[in-house]
Protein backbone atom coordinates (compact mmCIF):
# COMPACT_ATOMS: atom_id res chain seq x y z
CA UNK A 1 0.00 0.00 0.00
CA UNK A 2 1.48 3.31 -0.98
CA UNK A 3 2.33 5.75 1.69
CA UNK A 4 -0.71 8.48 1.31
CA UNK A 5 1.19 11.28 3.71
CA UNK A 6 3.26 13.93 1.55
CA UNK A 7 6.36 15.67 2.22
CA UNK A 8 6.39 19.32 2.49
CA UNK A 9 8.71 19.05 -0.96
CA UNK A 10 5.87 17.30 -2.67
CA UNK A 11 3.15 19.25 -1.57
CA UNK A 12 4.69 22.22 -2.59
CA UNK A 13 4.76 20.96 -6.17
CA UNK A 14 1.64 19.65 -6.17
CA UNK A 15 0.21 23.13 -5.39
CA UNK A 16 2.52 24.51 -8.33
CA UNK A 17 1.34 22.39 -10.51
CA UNK A 18 -2.44 22.87 -9.51
CA UNK A 19 -2.10 26.45 -10.49
CA UNK A 20 -0.02 25.24 -13.37
CA UNK A 21 -2.54 23.53 -15.24
CA UNK A 22 -5.82 25.52 -13.62
CA UNK A 23 -4.19 28.39 -16.02
CA UNK A 24 -3.60 26.06 -18.97
CA UNK A 25 -6.74 23.48 -19.73
CA UNK A 26 -8.83 26.03 -21.56
CA UNK A 27 -6.28 24.33 -24.48
CA UNK A 28 -6.51 20.63 -23.18
CA UNK A 29 -9.72 18.70 -23.39
CA UNK A 30 -11.14 16.67 -20.79
CA UNK A 31 -10.29 13.21 -21.32
CA UNK A 32 -12.12 9.63 -20.98
CA UNK A 33 -11.56 5.89 -21.92
CA UNK A 34 -10.46 5.05 -25.26
CA UNK A 35 -13.03 4.98 -28.39
CA UNK A 36 -13.38 1.31 -29.05
CA UNK A 37 -14.64 1.69 -32.76
CA UNK A 38 -12.37 2.60 -35.76
CA UNK A 39 -15.33 3.39 -38.13
CA UNK A 40 -15.74 7.63 -38.31
CA UNK A 41 -14.89 9.97 -40.48
CA UNK A 42 -12.26 12.87 -39.35
CA UNK A 43 -12.40 16.57 -41.05
CA UNK A 44 -8.96 18.25 -41.33
CA UNK A 45 -9.44 21.95 -41.48
CA UNK A 46 -6.26 23.91 -43.18
CA UNK A 47 -6.85 27.39 -42.86
CA UNK A 48 -4.16 29.82 -44.81
CA UNK A 49 -3.59 32.82 -43.06
CA UNK A 50 -2.48 35.64 -44.39
CA UNK A 51 -5.06 35.68 -47.82
CA UNK A 52 -3.17 33.26 -50.71
CA UNK A 53 -3.02 34.84 -53.82
CA UNK A 54 -5.32 32.07 -55.24
CA UNK A 55 -4.77 33.20 -58.76
CA UNK A 56 -1.11 32.12 -58.74
CA UNK A 57 -2.04 28.66 -57.04
CA UNK A 58 -5.13 27.79 -59.78
CA UNK A 59 -3.20 29.53 -62.50
CA UNK A 60 -5.87 30.92 -66.22
CA UNK A 61 -3.19 29.11 -68.71
CA UNK A 62 -5.49 29.90 -72.33
CA UNK A 63 -8.26 32.15 -73.79
CA UNK A 64 -9.43 35.11 -73.11
CA UNK A 65 -8.86 34.86 -69.32
CA UNK A 66 -4.95 34.41 -69.92
CA UNK A 67 -5.10 37.56 -71.50
CA UNK A 68 -6.45 39.50 -69.22
CA UNK A 69 -4.20 37.48 -66.21
CA UNK A 70 -1.21 38.26 -68.24
CA UNK A 71 -2.24 41.84 -68.58
CA UNK A 72 -2.76 42.15 -64.93
CA UNK A 73 0.41 40.88 -63.60
CA UNK A 74 3.22 41.54 -66.10
CA UNK A 75 5.88 40.71 -63.67
CA UNK A 76 3.95 38.09 -61.43
CA UNK A 77 3.03 35.91 -64.14
CA UNK A 78 2.85 32.16 -63.91
CA UNK A 79 3.82 31.13 -67.24
CA UNK A 80 1.65 28.73 -69.32
CA UNK A 81 4.29 26.42 -70.68
CA UNK A 82 7.77 25.54 -69.96
CA UNK A 83 10.33 24.51 -67.51
CA UNK A 84 8.46 27.03 -64.86
CA UNK A 85 5.21 27.15 -66.34
CA UNK A 86 1.69 25.72 -64.76
CA UNK A 87 0.62 22.68 -64.53
CA UNK A 88 -2.06 21.57 -66.78
CA UNK A 89 -5.17 20.30 -64.76
CA UNK A 90 -6.95 17.61 -66.84
CA UNK A 91 -10.54 16.34 -66.06
CA UNK A 92 -11.45 13.19 -65.88
CA UNK A 93 -10.97 11.16 -69.38
CA UNK A 94 -8.45 13.19 -69.76
CA UNK A 95 -9.90 16.16 -70.79
CA UNK A 96 -8.32 19.41 -70.59
CA UNK A 97 -9.69 22.63 -68.67
CA UNK A 98 -8.20 25.84 -69.01
CA UNK A 99 -6.95 26.44 -65.79
CA UNK A 100 -3.36 24.88 -64.30
CA UNK A 101 -1.50 24.86 -60.66
CA UNK A 102 1.53 26.58 -59.76
CA UNK A 103 5.31 24.41 -60.78
CA UNK A 104 5.70 24.08 -57.41
CA UNK A 105 2.46 22.33 -56.62
CA UNK A 106 3.30 18.55 -57.63
CA UNK A 107 2.27 17.17 -54.76
CA UNK A 108 -1.32 18.39 -55.19
CA UNK A 109 -1.18 17.95 -59.21
CA UNK A 110 -0.92 14.19 -58.32
CA UNK A 111 -3.74 14.17 -55.93
CA UNK A 112 -5.55 16.17 -58.83
CA UNK A 113 -4.20 13.19 -61.48
CA UNK A 114 -5.46 10.53 -58.65
CA UNK A 115 -9.14 12.07 -58.53
CA UNK A 116 -8.83 12.64 -54.63
CA UNK A 117 -8.63 16.72 -55.20
CA UNK A 118 -11.44 19.03 -56.22
CA UNK A 119 -11.55 22.68 -56.77
CA UNK A 120 -14.15 24.64 -56.01
CA UNK A 121 -13.72 28.24 -57.50
CA UNK A 122 -14.80 31.98 -55.77
CA UNK A 123 -15.58 30.43 -52.89
CA UNK A 124 -15.44 32.75 -49.46
CA UNK A 125 -17.63 34.71 -47.73
CA UNK A 126 -20.63 35.29 -49.73
CA UNK A 127 -22.73 37.48 -47.45
CA UNK A 128 -19.87 39.71 -46.07
CA UNK A 129 -17.53 42.08 -47.79
CA UNK A 130 -13.98 42.97 -45.70
CA UNK A 131 -9.74 43.26 -46.83
CA UNK A 132 -9.49 43.01 -42.76
CA UNK A 133 -7.45 40.05 -41.94
CA UNK A 134 -8.62 39.98 -38.75
CA UNK A 135 -12.69 40.76 -39.52
CA UNK A 136 -12.56 37.68 -41.95
CA UNK A 137 -10.57 35.04 -40.07
CA UNK A 138 -12.84 35.61 -37.13
CA UNK A 139 -15.88 35.54 -39.48
CA UNK A 140 -14.36 32.20 -40.52
CA UNK A 141 -13.17 30.88 -37.04
CA UNK A 142 -16.78 31.63 -35.67
CA UNK A 143 -19.05 30.79 -38.71
CA UNK A 144 -21.06 33.83 -38.68
CA UNK A 145 -20.23 36.24 -41.45
CA UNK A 146 -20.78 39.57 -40.61
CA UNK A 147 -20.75 38.58 -36.55
CA UNK A 148 -18.31 38.65 -34.00
CA UNK A 149 -20.41 38.35 -30.87
CA UNK A 150 -20.49 34.32 -31.01
CA UNK A 151 -19.17 32.64 -27.81
CA UNK A 152 -18.38 29.91 -29.75
CA UNK A 153 -16.58 28.51 -33.26
CA UNK A 154 -17.81 26.31 -35.88
CA UNK A 155 -16.30 23.59 -34.86
CA UNK A 156 -17.20 23.19 -31.45
CA UNK A 157 -20.85 23.10 -32.44
CA UNK A 158 -19.96 20.95 -35.15
CA UNK A 159 -18.86 18.93 -32.13
CA UNK A 160 -21.83 19.48 -29.74
CA UNK A 161 -24.58 18.72 -32.57
CA UNK A 162 -22.10 15.59 -34.24
CA UNK A 163 -24.70 12.92 -33.78
CA UNK A 164 -24.09 8.72 -33.45
CA UNK A 165 -21.11 9.60 -30.56
CA UNK A 166 -20.41 7.17 -27.25
CA UNK A 167 -19.40 10.39 -25.07
CA UNK A 168 -16.20 7.92 -24.66
CA UNK A 169 -14.00 9.69 -27.62
CA UNK A 170 -11.07 10.52 -25.91
CA UNK A 171 -10.00 13.19 -27.91
CA UNK A 172 -12.40 14.29 -30.50
CA UNK A 173 -11.42 17.72 -31.30
CA UNK A 174 -7.70 18.59 -31.59
CA UNK A 175 -5.64 21.51 -33.04
CA UNK A 176 -2.32 21.49 -33.99
CA UNK A 177 -1.66 25.01 -32.46
CA UNK A 178 0.42 26.72 -29.44
CA UNK A 179 -2.55 28.15 -28.76
CA UNK A 180 -6.73 27.40 -28.75
CA UNK A 181 -7.93 28.77 -32.23
CA UNK A 182 -11.26 31.21 -32.63
CA UNK A 183 -12.74 28.00 -34.34
CA UNK A 184 -12.38 25.78 -31.13
CA UNK A 185 -13.78 28.57 -28.41
CA UNK A 186 -15.72 27.69 -25.98
CA UNK A 187 -14.78 23.73 -26.33
CA UNK A 188 -14.49 21.42 -23.14
CA UNK A 189 -13.46 18.34 -24.99
CA UNK A 190 -11.07 20.06 -27.33
CA UNK A 191 -7.13 19.45 -27.15
CA UNK A 192 -4.55 22.09 -28.28
CA UNK A 193 -0.82 21.23 -28.77
CA UNK A 194 1.67 22.27 -31.05
CA UNK A 195 3.83 19.08 -30.92
CA UNK A 196 2.75 15.96 -28.64
CA UNK A 197 6.90 15.78 -27.74
CA UNK A 198 6.39 19.16 -25.63
CA UNK A 199 3.25 18.73 -24.62
CA UNK A 200 4.53 18.51 -20.77
CA UNK A 201 3.92 20.39 -17.22
CA UNK A 202 7.00 22.55 -17.39
CA UNK A 203 6.33 24.47 -13.80
CA UNK A 204 9.02 24.62 -10.81
CA UNK A 205 12.34 23.59 -11.19
CA UNK A 206 14.12 21.42 -13.57
CA UNK A 207 14.04 18.66 -11.48
CA UNK A 208 10.75 18.47 -10.16
CA UNK A 209 9.29 18.11 -13.99
CA UNK A 210 10.26 14.11 -13.94
CA UNK A 211 11.16 11.23 -11.54
CA UNK A 212 14.82 11.11 -10.58
CA UNK A 213 15.73 7.55 -10.85
CA UNK A 214 18.63 5.92 -9.14
CA UNK A 215 21.13 3.85 -11.14
CA UNK A 216 19.38 0.36 -9.23
CA UNK A 217 15.74 1.82 -10.31
CA UNK A 218 14.54 3.44 -7.36
CA UNK A 219 12.42 6.62 -7.61
CA UNK A 220 14.76 8.86 -5.62
CA UNK A 221 12.36 12.28 -6.65
CA UNK A 222 8.76 12.12 -7.50
CA UNK A 223 8.30 14.48 -10.36
CA UNK A 224 5.23 16.66 -11.13
CA UNK A 225 3.58 14.67 -13.65
CA UNK A 226 3.20 11.62 -11.26
CA UNK A 227 2.49 13.71 -8.42
CA UNK A 228 -0.79 14.99 -9.69
CA UNK A 229 -2.93 12.12 -10.11
CA UNK A 230 -1.63 11.27 -6.08
CA UNK A 231 -2.20 15.04 -5.42
CA UNK A 232 -5.21 15.87 -6.78
CA UNK A 233 -8.39 14.42 -5.20
CA UNK A 234 -10.47 17.72 -4.32
CA UNK A 235 -13.76 19.38 -5.65
CA UNK A 236 -12.43 22.67 -6.01
CA UNK A 237 -12.46 24.66 -9.22
CA UNK A 238 -9.21 24.80 -9.52
CA UNK A 239 -8.20 21.06 -8.64
CA UNK A 240 -11.29 20.13 -11.11
CA UNK A 241 -9.58 21.76 -13.99
CA UNK A 242 -5.93 20.78 -13.26
CA UNK A 243 -7.37 16.74 -12.85
CA UNK A 244 -8.67 17.81 -16.56
CA UNK A 245 -5.06 18.90 -17.67
CA UNK A 246 -3.20 15.96 -15.49
CA UNK A 247 -5.45 13.61 -17.30
CA UNK A 248 -4.57 15.01 -21.25
CA UNK A 249 -0.75 14.94 -19.94
CA UNK A 250 -1.34 11.29 -19.29
CA UNK A 251 -3.95 10.13 -22.18
CA UNK A 252 -1.27 11.92 -24.53
CA UNK A 253 2.05 10.22 -22.64
CA UNK A 254 0.61 6.88 -23.15
CA UNK A 255 0.04 7.33 -27.15
CA UNK A 256 3.52 5.83 -28.86
CA UNK A 257 3.55 9.46 -30.37
CA UNK A 258 6.84 10.25 -32.37
CA UNK A 259 8.44 13.45 -33.62
CA UNK A 260 10.33 11.11 -36.14
CA UNK A 261 8.85 11.59 -39.60
CA UNK A 262 8.48 8.74 -41.66
CA UNK A 263 10.40 8.46 -44.86
CA UNK A 264 10.05 10.45 -47.64
CA UNK A 265 8.46 13.20 -45.37
CA UNK A 266 9.22 16.91 -45.69
CA UNK A 267 10.98 18.94 -42.85
CA UNK A 268 8.82 21.53 -42.78
CA UNK A 269 6.76 22.86 -39.56
CA UNK A 270 3.51 22.32 -41.00
CA UNK A 271 4.35 18.80 -42.51
CA UNK A 272 5.36 17.73 -38.84
CA UNK A 273 1.93 19.47 -37.59
CA UNK A 274 0.11 16.70 -39.95
CA UNK A 275 2.26 14.38 -39.22
CA UNK A 276 0.65 14.69 -35.44
CA UNK A 277 -2.56 15.39 -36.73
CA UNK A 278 -1.72 11.63 -39.10
CA UNK A 279 -0.83 9.76 -35.71
CA UNK A 280 -3.79 10.86 -33.91
CA UNK A 281 -6.19 9.73 -36.35
CA UNK A 282 -4.43 6.33 -36.33
CA UNK A 283 -4.10 5.85 -32.67
CA UNK A 284 -7.90 5.77 -32.92
CA UNK A 285 -8.81 8.51 -30.07
CA UNK A 286 -12.17 8.99 -31.68
CA UNK A 287 -10.91 12.29 -33.59
CA UNK A 288 -13.57 13.71 -35.83
CA UNK A 289 -12.37 17.48 -36.20
CA UNK A 290 -8.70 18.32 -36.80
CA UNK A 291 -7.64 22.05 -37.07
CA UNK A 292 -4.31 23.40 -38.41
CA UNK A 293 -2.84 26.33 -39.72
CA UNK A 294 -0.13 27.40 -42.13
CA UNK A 295 0.51 31.59 -42.04
CA UNK A 296 2.60 33.69 -44.26
CA UNK A 297 0.56 34.19 -47.61
CA UNK A 298 0.10 38.50 -47.12
CA UNK A 299 2.73 38.94 -49.95
CA UNK A 300 2.50 42.75 -49.99
CA UNK A 301 5.35 42.89 -52.05
CA UNK A 302 8.30 40.77 -53.23
CA UNK A 303 5.63 37.96 -53.79
CA UNK A 304 7.45 36.19 -57.09
CA UNK A 305 6.41 33.91 -59.12
CA UNK A 306 8.45 30.75 -59.99
CA UNK A 307 11.80 29.95 -60.99
CA UNK A 308 15.52 29.85 -60.35
CA UNK A 309 16.64 31.01 -57.19
CA UNK A 310 14.64 32.16 -53.96
CA UNK A 311 11.60 32.87 -54.40
CA UNK A 312 8.86 33.45 -51.56
CA UNK A 313 5.72 32.12 -53.19
CA UNK A 314 6.90 29.42 -55.17
CA UNK A 315 8.65 27.97 -51.53
CA UNK A 316 5.30 28.87 -49.76
CA UNK A 317 3.26 26.45 -52.08
CA UNK A 318 6.01 23.65 -52.29
CA UNK A 319 5.66 23.56 -48.27
CA UNK A 320 1.81 23.84 -48.41
CA UNK A 321 1.68 20.66 -51.79
CA UNK A 322 4.93 18.56 -50.00
CA UNK A 323 3.33 18.31 -46.46
CA UNK A 324 -0.54 17.35 -48.32
CA UNK A 325 0.91 14.94 -50.29
CA UNK A 326 2.32 13.41 -47.68
CA UNK A 327 -0.11 13.23 -45.18
CA UNK A 328 -2.21 11.86 -48.10
CA UNK A 329 -0.05 9.09 -48.94
CA UNK A 330 0.47 8.60 -45.42
CA UNK A 331 -3.05 8.06 -44.31
CA UNK A 332 -3.42 5.70 -47.39
CA UNK A 333 -0.81 3.03 -46.20
CA UNK A 334 -2.13 2.87 -43.42
CA UNK A 335 -6.20 2.89 -44.67
CA UNK A 336 -7.47 5.33 -42.76
CA UNK A 337 -7.48 7.96 -46.25
CA UNK A 338 -11.41 6.60 -47.06
CA UNK A 339 -13.07 8.25 -44.15
CA UNK A 340 -10.58 11.68 -43.80
CA UNK A 341 -11.39 14.99 -45.55
CA UNK A 342 -9.35 17.64 -46.07
CA UNK A 343 -10.18 21.35 -46.57
CA UNK A 344 -7.95 23.72 -47.47
CA UNK A 345 -8.95 27.68 -47.32
CA UNK A 346 -7.79 31.17 -46.98
CA UNK A 347 -9.69 34.11 -45.84
CA UNK A 348 -9.92 36.26 -49.05
CA UNK A 349 -8.09 36.16 -52.45
CA UNK A 350 -5.94 38.66 -53.25
CA UNK A 351 -6.21 41.84 -56.24
CA UNK A 352 -5.95 40.23 -60.43
CA UNK A 353 -3.91 43.50 -60.75
CA UNK A 354 -0.55 43.53 -58.95
CA UNK A 355 0.67 46.38 -57.00
CA UNK A 356 3.98 48.76 -57.74
CA UNK A 357 6.06 46.54 -54.75
CA UNK A 358 5.86 43.52 -56.86
CA UNK A 359 2.80 41.47 -54.99
CA UNK A 360 -0.71 41.62 -54.58
CA UNK A 361 -3.27 43.33 -52.23
CA UNK A 362 -6.15 41.78 -50.15
CA UNK A 363 -9.11 40.74 -52.64
CA UNK A 364 -11.81 38.76 -52.57
CA UNK A 365 -12.80 35.41 -54.10
CA UNK A 366 -10.80 32.45 -53.68
CA UNK A 367 -10.11 28.79 -54.79
CA UNK A 368 -10.84 26.46 -52.07
CA UNK A 369 -9.40 22.94 -52.29
CA UNK A 370 -11.05 19.44 -51.01
CA UNK A 371 -8.96 15.96 -50.99
CA UNK A 372 -8.59 13.35 -49.55
CA UNK A 373 -10.44 10.05 -50.28
CA UNK A 374 -14.03 10.43 -49.84
CA UNK A 375 -13.89 13.31 -52.65
CA UNK A 376 -15.22 13.43 -56.20
CA UNK A 377 -11.88 14.58 -57.48
CA UNK A 378 -10.50 15.74 -60.72
CA UNK A 379 -13.21 18.35 -61.06
CA UNK A 380 -13.67 21.80 -60.52
CA UNK A 381 -16.79 23.08 -58.89
CA UNK A 382 -18.76 26.59 -58.27
CA UNK A 383 -18.47 29.08 -60.99
CA UNK A 384 -15.50 30.99 -62.01
CA UNK A 385 -16.59 34.43 -63.00
CA UNK A 386 -13.55 35.60 -65.31
CA UNK A 387 -10.87 38.47 -65.36
CA UNK A 388 -12.97 40.74 -68.33
CA UNK A 389 -12.71 44.09 -66.69
CA UNK A 390 -15.99 44.86 -67.50
CA UNK A 391 -17.04 41.34 -65.39
CA UNK A 392 -15.76 42.38 -62.28
CA UNK A 393 -16.06 45.70 -62.07
CA UNK A 394 -19.11 45.93 -60.21
CA UNK A 395 -16.39 44.32 -57.61
CA UNK A 396 -14.07 46.92 -57.49
CA UNK A 397 -11.76 44.46 -59.60
CA UNK A 398 -12.06 41.54 -57.80
CA UNK A 399 -12.55 37.87 -58.36
CA UNK A 400 -16.39 37.30 -56.99
CA UNK A 401 -17.22 35.12 -54.75
CA UNK A 402 -19.68 32.90 -56.34
CA UNK A 403 -19.52 30.08 -53.84
CA UNK A 404 -20.32 31.09 -49.92
CA UNK A 405 -17.63 28.69 -47.97
CA UNK A 406 -20.61 27.40 -45.91
CA UNK A 407 -22.21 25.43 -48.57
CA UNK A 408 -18.73 23.63 -48.70
CA UNK A 409 -18.57 22.94 -45.33
CA UNK A 410 -22.16 21.87 -44.90
CA UNK A 411 -22.02 19.29 -47.54
CA UNK A 412 -18.59 17.89 -45.64
CA UNK A 413 -21.06 18.07 -42.33
CA UNK A 414 -24.06 16.14 -44.19
CA UNK A 415 -22.47 13.75 -45.89
CA UNK A 416 -19.22 12.92 -43.76
CA UNK A 417 -20.18 13.12 -40.35
CA UNK A 418 -24.05 12.83 -40.94
CA UNK A 419 -24.13 16.26 -38.79
CA UNK A 420 -27.13 18.07 -40.43
CA UNK A 421 -27.19 20.64 -37.71
CA UNK A 422 -26.36 23.26 -39.88
CA UNK A 423 -28.77 26.49 -38.26
CA UNK A 424 -26.45 25.51 -35.30
CA UNK A 425 -22.98 25.21 -37.08
CA UNK A 426 -23.54 28.07 -39.04
CA UNK A 427 -26.27 30.62 -37.70
CA UNK A 428 -28.38 32.50 -40.03
CA UNK A 429 -27.35 30.04 -43.12
CA UNK A 430 -29.96 28.45 -45.38
CA UNK A 431 -30.85 26.96 -48.75
CA UNK A 432 -28.08 24.39 -48.53
CA UNK A 433 -27.52 22.63 -51.72
CA UNK A 434 -24.89 19.67 -52.20
CA UNK A 435 -22.05 20.34 -54.55
CA UNK A 436 -21.22 16.69 -54.70
CA UNK A 437 -17.84 17.19 -53.86
CA UNK A 438 -17.65 14.40 -51.76
CA UNK A 439 -19.61 10.94 -51.42
CA UNK A 440 -22.42 10.45 -48.77
CA UNK A 441 -25.98 10.10 -48.08
CA UNK A 442 -27.19 13.68 -48.38
CA UNK A 443 -30.09 14.65 -44.90
CA UNK A 444 -32.67 17.39 -45.16
CA UNK A 445 -30.98 20.19 -43.21
CA UNK A 446 -32.31 21.46 -39.93
CA UNK A 447 -32.05 25.19 -39.38
CA UNK A 448 -32.41 27.12 -36.16
CA UNK A 449 -31.76 23.98 -34.15
CA UNK A 450 -29.51 24.90 -30.86
CA UNK A 451 -28.98 22.24 -28.52
CA UNK A 452 -28.90 22.30 -24.86
CA UNK A 453 -25.33 22.26 -24.37
CA UNK A 454 -24.17 25.05 -27.20
CA UNK A 455 -24.12 28.57 -26.92
CA UNK A 456 -27.43 30.55 -27.84
CA UNK A 457 -25.46 31.72 -30.99
CA UNK A 458 -28.33 31.50 -33.51
CA UNK A 459 -30.33 34.20 -31.57
CA UNK A 460 -26.60 36.76 -31.62
CA UNK A 461 -27.69 40.18 -33.63
CA UNK A 462 -26.37 40.70 -37.07
CA UNK A 463 -23.99 43.71 -37.99
CA UNK A 464 -23.72 42.46 -41.75
CA UNK A 465 -21.15 44.57 -44.00
CA UNK A 466 -22.03 46.71 -46.48
CA UNK A 467 -22.68 45.05 -49.73
CA UNK A 468 -21.49 45.98 -52.98
CA UNK A 469 -23.76 48.87 -54.96
CA UNK A 470 -25.39 49.98 -51.66
CA UNK A 471 -24.46 53.48 -51.38
CA UNK A 472 -26.20 53.62 -54.45
CA UNK A 473 -29.50 52.60 -53.58
CA UNK A 474 -32.64 55.32 -52.38
CA UNK A 475 -32.42 55.23 -48.61
CA UNK A 476 -36.13 54.16 -47.44
CA UNK A 477 -38.54 56.67 -46.32
CA UNK A 478 -38.00 57.12 -41.73
CA UNK A 479 -41.13 55.87 -40.08
CA UNK A 480 -42.70 58.86 -38.38
CA UNK A 481 -42.31 58.48 -34.85
CA UNK A 482 -45.46 57.68 -32.56
CA UNK A 483 -48.16 60.46 -31.95
CA UNK A 484 -47.62 61.88 -28.24
CA UNK A 485 -50.92 62.26 -26.18
CA UNK A 486 -52.35 65.53 -26.38
CA UNK A 487 -51.93 68.26 -24.21
CA UNK A 488 -53.79 67.17 -20.80
CA UNK A 489 -54.63 63.78 -22.43
CA UNK A 490 -53.72 60.67 -19.86
CA UNK A 491 -52.09 58.11 -21.49
CA UNK A 492 -51.36 54.46 -20.00
CA UNK A 493 -48.01 55.44 -18.76
CA UNK A 494 -49.24 58.90 -17.03
CA UNK A 495 -52.09 56.78 -15.27
CA UNK A 496 -50.24 54.54 -14.16
CA UNK A 497 -47.79 57.72 -12.48
CA UNK A 498 -50.53 59.73 -11.24
CA UNK A 499 -52.31 56.49 -9.70
CA UNK A 500 -49.00 55.94 -7.68
CA UNK A 501 -48.43 59.09 -6.29
CA UNK A 502 -52.35 59.45 -4.94
CA UNK A 503 -52.14 56.05 -3.37
CA UNK A 504 -48.75 56.89 -1.58
CA UNK A 505 -49.53 60.50 -0.60
CA UNK A 506 -53.01 58.49 0.84
CA UNK A 507 -50.32 56.22 2.88
CA UNK A 508 -48.19 58.99 4.12
CA UNK A 509 -51.55 60.85 5.55
CA UNK A 510 -52.92 58.02 7.13
CA UNK A 511 -49.56 57.52 9.13
CA UNK A 512 -49.09 60.92 10.02
CA UNK A 513 -52.78 60.79 11.47
CA UNK A 514 -52.34 57.65 13.12
CA UNK A 515 -49.32 58.99 14.94
CA UNK A 516 -50.73 62.39 15.83
CA UNK A 517 -53.43 60.52 17.73
CA UNK A 518 -51.07 58.47 19.67
CA UNK A 519 -48.15 61.34 20.48
CA UNK A 520 -45.89 59.80 17.63
CA UNK A 521 -45.11 63.19 17.11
Amino acid sequence: MSDPTLSRREFMKGCCATAALGAATPAMFYSGAAHAANNYDTIVHVFLRGGIDGLNLVVPINGEDRIHYETARPSLTIAATGAYGALPLTLAGNVASNFGLHPSATGLRDLWNDGRMAIVHGCGLQTTITRSHFDAQLYYDLGTPGQQGSGSGWLTRAWATQPNVSGLETMPALAVNSRQPVSLLGATQALSMSSPNDFALNAGPFQWRENRVHNGGAVTSVGVNSLLQRYLSGRAPVELDAMRGEASLRVIGQQPYTGTLPAGWPTSNFARQLWTVAQSIRFDLGLRYATVDLGGWDTHEGQGTAGEGYNYYQNKIAELSQALSAFYAELAGGGEASRVTVVVQSEFGRRIRQNASGGTDHGYGNPLLVLGGPVNGRRFYGTFAGLNPAILSPYFGDLPVTTDYRRVLSELLIRRMGNNRLGTVFPNYAGYAPLGIVQGADMTPQYGQTPVDAPQAANLPRHPQPVYGESLRAAPSASPPPASPAMGERGPVMRTVRSFNRRALDARLKLYRSLTRTGGV
